[in-house]
Parts: structure tokens; C-alpha cells; sequence
């Protein structure tokens, strides 16, 4: 049996999947996750080198029965020359040749996705878009971000900086525009409402309100507690039925509603599907959007466009770097 090894890079953790290749959909022998070290691309580049071997070493396999490497992150990046550029969330990672690297490490070919264009290629070939020849994949985790399968290719864009819907401003005008988390950089934007960082964002400020209005918040019980929020925090009061926590949820939910309208009026795609947190929260978020999409999007192009959670769910992160390898050979 031949093996791929596939590495997702992040700005927090690092993870290293270890794949035979023997069977119709990828098996995963095993799995490394180490956090990323904050000291620059030079120790995350050793320790995912190391990692690698120790999980060849670990289960027996020699370098000779590795087929390739496939490694995704944050863009930007340049697929094609397998370079890093210059993610936001890997400081010192400027012009990195990552792919080179870890071919002259392996002497096996590497290659290098966007980590939404890597989701998207692991739904459409082993997830919930098999069959499908138009589809968009949304991250909705760390960040908000979009792949695209369109007309059965997987598509980039001009330098590769396709998908990068978590920067555009949100245009819904809701009960949210009375609130203006941060995401991608940017106030109002739909990642700063579409993430695990921006629903922990939308999170602090509406327990503040509630709080000084001598309102109980389930989730943050006194101001001292507003820095430990996080999205589970919230989903977890939400689905215990506490209403500042559901309000998060529905503001979250109409805004990605919002964005899935944009998806589906512009590239009148037959499937969305969305990663992470939807997935696993899918009853606190799938109301509100759809119920959006529909009323923002024309009814023709809505009608023919189906929504979804990941159909690989948490097997999706280990599954998406090692098709990036799989979709080049």
C-alpha cells in the first residue's frame, strides 16, 4: 500500500495526517497535533518534518511506500509555485517555498491549497458533494472562508485569492448592524460574524449589555468572565435555551444567511456546503440562515441550490490536505 501524509497548517495547532491510499475513500492510520510555534516558519517547518517521521516510524512504514505530501493552510498563498506568502495568522511566513522544503526532505512531490479550496476538494471527491459539478464549500471556523468547485474544476482565480468572502461587508440589516465584531480585518465584515472568533466577539458585547441592564447571562455570569467566552460557551447556553446566547446565534446565523444569498445569486452554485461550527451546531444556525437566503436571494437561483453541513464532519480536517495531494497527482 502506497501512504500520503497531509499537513494543515494553522495559526494555533498544526495537524499531520498519515493516509493509505488502498481504498475508494482515504483511510487515516494516524494523526499528530502540536501547536504551532509562535518563533516563525523555520521550527513549525522542523517540528512538521520531525512529526512526520515519527509517524512513519510509529506505524511501521518506510519512506519508499510514501506517494506525496499535501499541505493546506490560510492564504495568501501561490498554489501553483507552492509558496507561502504571507498568512495573517503565520507571522514570519513570507515567501516560503513549503513544497520544496518538504520534497527535498521526503524526495516524494508536494503540494500546496488553500485550506477552504482543500475542504472543497475532500466534500466534492468523499463528502456530501460527490456527483456534484457546481459547489461551494464555507469554512465557519477561525475564519470564514470559501472554496469552489465550479463546473467540476477547482477554482482559484486570477492569482489564487478566490473565496475570501469572510472580507466582504455584510448587508443584511438586522438586529446585527447594531453590532460590529472584527473579522478579516475588517468591522462589519461577514467573518467578523461568521467565525468562532466573531460569535465570541458578538458574544462579549451582548452579556456586557445584558449584564448592565441587570439582565442574567447564563454564559458569562459578571463582566470578570467576559475574556473566557468562546463560540461552544455560547452554543452550549444557547442550546440550554439562554436567550442572550440564542440572539448571538440568530444574529450569526442571519448574516450567513446573508452570505449565502451573495454565493448563491452570483455563481448560482447547486450545493453549500458549510464546515465546523455550522456542523456542529447546525440546529442553532439552519432557521434563521435559510430563511435568509431566501428572502435575499432570487427564487430561481435559491431553488436549485441546496445547503448543507460537511458530509465528512470532524474527519474533514485530516481528509482535506491529503486530497490537496490526491486531486495533483
Amino acid at each position: 500500500m502506497e501512504y500520503i501524509i497531509g499537513i494543515d497548517i494553522g495559526g494555533t495547532k498544526t495537524a499531520i495526517s498519515l493516509a493509505g491510499t488502498g481504498s475508494d475513500i482515504p483511510q487515516i492510520v494516524d494523526g499528530i497535533r502540536f501547536e504551532t510555534p509562535k518563533s516563525g516558519y523555520a521550527s513549525t517547518l522542523q517540528s512538521i518534518i520531525d512529526n512526520c517521521y515519527k509517524l512513519l516510524d510509529n506505524n511501521g512504514i518506510l519512506t519508499e511506500n510514501l506517494r506525496a505530501v499535501g499541505i493546506c493552510c490560510g492564504g495568501p498563498l501561490d498554489a501553483e509555485n507552492g509558496i507561502i506568502l504571507s498568512p495573517p495568522n503565520l507571522p514570519g511566513w513570507d515567501h516560503i517555498p513549503i513544497c520544496r522544503h518538504l520534497e527535498e526532505e521526503f524526495s516524494v512531490p508536494a503540494f500546496l491549497e488553500n485550506d477552504a479550496n482543500a475542504c472543497a476538494l475532500a466534500e466534492w471527491k468523499f463528502g456530501a458533494g460527490r456527483g456534484c459539478s457546481n459547489l461551494v464549500f464555507l469554512t465557519f471556523g477561525t475564519g470564514f472562508g470559501a472554496g469552489f468547485i465550479l463546473n467540476g474544476q477547482l477554482y482559484r482565480g486570477a492569482n489564487g485569492m478566490a473565496g475570501e468572502i469572510g472580507h466582504c461587508e455584510s448587508f443584511w440589516h438586522g438586529d446585527g448592524n447594531l453590532y460590529c465584531p472584527v473579522g478579516h480585518g475588517r468591522s462589519g465584515s461577514l467573518e467578523g460574524f461568521c467565525s468562532g472568533s466573531g460569535i465570541a466577539e458578538l458574544g462579549r458585547t451582548i452579556a456586557l449589555q445584558y449584564i448592565q441592564q441587570g439582565r442574567q447571562v447564563s454564559f458569562c455570569p459578571d463582566p470578570g468572565n467576559l475574556q473566557n467566552i468562546t463560540a461552544q460557551t455560547i452554543a452550549s447556553a444557547a442550546y440550554a435555551g439562554d436567550e442572550a446566547a440564542r440572539r448571538v446565534y440568530r444574529i450569526s446565523s442571519e448574516k450567513l444567511g446573508s452570505a449565502l444569498a451573495l454565493l448563491t445569486d452570483i455563481l448560482n452554485p447547486e450545493l453549500i456546503i458549510i464546515g465546523s461550527i455550522y456542523t456542529r451546531s447546525t440546529d442553532l444556525l439552519r432557521e434563521a440562515a435559510l430563511r435568509t437566503m431566501q428572502e435575499q436571494s432570487l427564487p430561481l437561483s435559491c431553488s436549485a441550490c441546496r445547503v448543507l453541513p460537511s458530509g465528512l464532519g470532524e474527519q474533514l480536517a485530516d481528509i482535506a490536505p491529503v486530497c490537496v495531494a490526491i486531486n495533483s497527482l
